[in-house]
């Protein structure tokens, strides 16, 4: 079923357009982009490397994005041995009614889990920067059972989600590729509810043995020190997934 999905997936992104390996990048001289970043720390130019985008935030490089075209491997059969995808559920506690973020929902594969749970009268906010990514989302809502999934289409330094809308934001993999991670991380916090949660999942850096390149991973470390420059909480740090980390915030 999975396999067979995969397929779908590749298919329908063959057929929604120009195909690109990132996601839209908004001028520097764009006023939303141009004031964010006027009230941001500074980004620094660095030597780019490899897996990079040569553009440094915080001490550390930030990584190029997987594109569309990886789609497939975000629906690969050995994703739930890997990364325990269902452990990650448990640690999240989600209820009936809530209202969720899906932040870099790529094909939806954690939005179409989360759904269910936060059902009846929940939403799942599936919000993504690339279009081909966005329409698998729209077409994944129009199926049967998935109509709490509402798909959002995002821009590179805005999420468009409206303030204090959702009671959780999560990122899987997605924070370390975000091409302006502190303007994310502002307007993440303005959509998220009094006391609500943002949540971290990523590689963890510390670990050698995990078979991620370098700048994929964060360590707790690092995530921590950037989440520090807002009005978050840490709350805890689960360490159940065999790969990766999940960091707990919440909103001031």
């Amino acid at each position: 079923m999975r396999q067979m999905l995969s397929l779908a997936v590749v298919g329908l992104l063959l057929t929604t357009g120009a195909a690109c390996s990132a996601p839209p990048s908004s001028p520097a001289a764009t006023p939303a982009t141009a004031q964010a970043s006027a009230d941001a720390p500074v980004y620094t130019t660095v030597r780019r490397s490899a897996d990079g985008i040569g553009k440094a935030y915080q001490g550390r490089e930030i990584s190029a994005v997987m594109g569309w075209q990886g789609a497939a491997w975000l629906e690969r059969e050995e994703r739930e041995r890997e990364e325990r995808g269902s452990v990650l559920l448990e640690e999240l506690d989600l209820q009936p009614g809530m209202a969720v973020a899906d932040v870099g929902a790529g094909t939806g594969y954690y939005a179409r889990r989360m759904a269910p749970l936060v059902a009846p009268g929940g939403k799942v906010y599936a919000v993504d920067v690339q279009p081909q990514m966005v329409a698998i989302l729209r077409e994944l809502a129009a199926r049967p059972g998935l109509a709490g999934i509402v798909p959002v289409q995002a821009q590179v330094a805005d999420p468009k989600l409206a303030p204090e809308s959702v009671d959780l934001a999560l990122m899987v993999d997605v924070y370390h590729e975000l091409e302006y991670p502190h303007e994310v991380l502002q307007a993440l916090v303005r959509a998220l509810k009094p006391g609500g949660r943002l949540v971290f999942v990523e590689y963890r850096a510390e670990d050698e043995t995990v078979p991620i390149k370098p700048l994929h991973k964060m360590s707790e470390a690092q995530i921590r020190k950037e989440a520090a420059l807002h009005p978050l909480v840490w709350e805890r740090t689960a360490d159940r997934l065999p790969w990766q980390h999940v960091v707990v915030f919440r909103k001031r």
